[in-house]
């Protein structure tokens, strides 16, 4: 598998949901960039997949304090 493959492939697994779930991308679209952006395009998704996690942790610790106190 070529590293544009394979940074595709990677690429998909970060859009979905739970890492399984199979998308869909055009590979005319896909074609179109090249190797440096496809490996910009994924770190952002990694960047963004991490803030959403962090986020969704704070929120749960939160809910679980109120519980607690209650």
């Amino acid at each position: 598998m070529s590293e544009k493959e394979e940074l595709i492939k990677d690429i998909k697994e970060l859009i979905s949901v739970d890492g399984k779930e199979t998308i869909d991308i055009n590979p005319n679209y896909l074609e179109y960039f090249q190797v440096e952006e496809l490996i910009s395009i994924k770190e952002k998704l990694l960047s963004r997949k991490s803030k959403i996690k962090e986020t969704t942790l704070l929120f749960l610790d939160e809910i679980y304090e109120k519980t607690k106190e209650e």
